[in-house]
Order: structure tokens, then C-alpha cells, then sequence
């Protein structure tokens, strides 16, 4: 099975999932989403696996989240999708992908769902 996470080494949630899907016995594809961001049409395709807005991924606790204005809840999902595009930090970790389907494994426990 191919797995993927976007991952953040710096969050202690992004490093645990990244450690139960080795202990599950797979290696994952890492992405740093900080060093390498989704373009456009690879976070479109990830909020569809996951049927869920780009409202549901925004790191809401992040600063520049509520600097942006991001966290009114007359923002587009456009808006919020160029904000995360153009700043990557917005975006929640951990996200994992796998061929059932795409989940934010926050809290951790979403894993299983796609393991």
C-alpha cells in the first residue's frame, strides 16, 4: 500500500503518525509540506479524498490565520485555498493519504481509519 503524509517534523502529532505507520509496517512517502507545498490542483485532489472544504484543514491555532482574517466565517473556500497556497504554515498537520482514502489524523486515532 502506498502511504503518504504531509508532514511537519517540528509538530509532535505529524511525528507520532509518522511513527505508528512504521510500526504498522509501511514507509511512507514524506512530504515537508513547508519545504515542498501542494500546487493547487494536488490540495484540491486532497480535500476531495478527504470530502471535506479547505476550511476543515486550516490551521486555525496559527497567528496568521487570524491576522489574514481567515477564521471569519464569510471567507470563501477560494480565499482560504489561495491562503494556504500561498502560506503552507496554514495548512493542519498531519495529513495522510492512502488507497482508502485521505484523513487529517488529528487526533491521531484517524490513522486507523486508513490504515
Amino acid at each position: 500500500m502506498t502511504i503518504q503524509i504531509l508532514h511537519n517534523p517540528r509538530c509532535s502529532t505529524s511525528r507520532n503518525a509518522l511513527a505508528k505507520i512504521r510500526e504498522s509496517g509501511h514507509e511512507p512517502e514524506i512530504i515537508e509540506y513547508l519545504k515542498n507545498p501542494p500546487t493547487r490542483e494536488e490540495l484540491v485532489a486532497i480535500l476531495m479524498a478527504m470530502g471535506t472544504s479547505p476550511r476543515h484543514v486550516l490551521r486555525a491555532k496559527e497567528p496568521l490565520a487570524q491576522e489574514l482574517g481567515l477564521l471569519d466565517p464569510a471567507k470563501t473556500d477560494r480565499e482560504l485555498l489561495d491562503a494556504m497556497l500561498e502560506h503552507p504554515i496554514l495548512i493542519e498537520r498531519p495529513i495522510v493519504i492512502t488507497g482508502k482514502g485521505a484523513r487529517l489524523c488529528r487526533p491521531l486515532d484517524k490513522l486507523a481509519e486508513i490504515l
